[in-house]
């Protein structure tokens, strides 16, 4: 078995796939729950079993592992609309790993949290466990801001209604930001932020007020912002700026 490091050394099942780059925090869980992990022989269901790798065999499917130290590797994608922000589609629709450049594509990236396949704009894209369940996670609150087209201009109740939040099927939403980028032209266009990651949040808020949604694009997360990256494009985040995303805003 090929380890490097003496910090792989003595760690928790799930934190130790995860910092190795191994997959997400949800897969690598969906693993050890289905019972497909084995150390040593024996099939292990807790999350946080300790491992000493320098000693212990770990196999997944009965496959035997080896686990590296991996650069922290961040990506930022402005995604086209179209495109499916996951690492594979049954479908055959084309996904964001299918757009990176060639050089990223057999580097273990997965998405950081999704976009809808319509929905435009910064997407991050990691090969750190650790990372992806910090910024998707909803106790740590990271701020996502969106710009929204639609067709018909929120009066001052239903702008209030988002600022104190909006009763949506699965229960209230945390109260949100929201600003008026050009509020005497049509289409309107309003900044909406939000820190909660719910399936298509921004669609079903505006429905709640009978608006619909021409065009949806996120152009922030946390400090990180799109800035004018063009879409399709993808450029790598330095040490600061990954710094800033492992930063608690609150």
């Amino acid at each position: 078995m090929n380890i490097e490091g003496e910090y792989l050394k003595n760690q928790p099942l799930l934190k130790l796939l995860m910092s190795t780059g191994f997959g997400s925090r949800r897969y690598i869980a969906n693993l050890i729950k289905q019972e497909k992990i084995t150390i040593n022989g024996e099939k292990v269901v807790d999350f946080t079993f300790p491992v000493n790798v320098e000693r212990d065999s770990i196999q997944i499917d009965n496959k035997p592992i080896v686990l590296k130290q991996k650069q922290k590797l961040v990506l930022m994608l402005n995604k086209p609309a179209g495109i499916i922000s996951t690492t594979s589609d049954e479908k055959g629709r084309k996904t964001v790993l299918d757009i990176l450049p060639a050089k990223y594509r057999n580097m273990m990236l997965y998405p950081v949290g999704r976009l809808d396949k319509n929905t435009t704009g910064l997407l991050l894209l990691s090969n750190d466990g650790e990372m992806t369940y910090h910024l998707t996670h909803p106790k740590f609150e990271h701020e996502k801001e969106y710009l929204v087209l639609i067709t018909r201009k929120l009066n001052v109740t239903e702008l209030q209604r988002i600022k104190n939040g909006v009763l949506l099927d699965d229960g209230i939403t945390y109260p949100g930001k929201i600003k008026v980028y050009n509020a005497h032209r049509q289409p309107f266009v309003y900044s909406v932020t939000i820190h909660e990651g719910r399936k298509r949040q921004i669609h079903r808020m505006f429905e709640q007020f009978e608006r619909n949604i021409i065009a949806l694009k996120r152009i922030r997360i946390g400090d990180i912002e799109l800035g004018n990256l063009r879409e399709g494009e993808v450029r790598q985040l330095s040490k600061p700026e990954i710094n800033k995303l492992f930063k608690n805003p609150k």
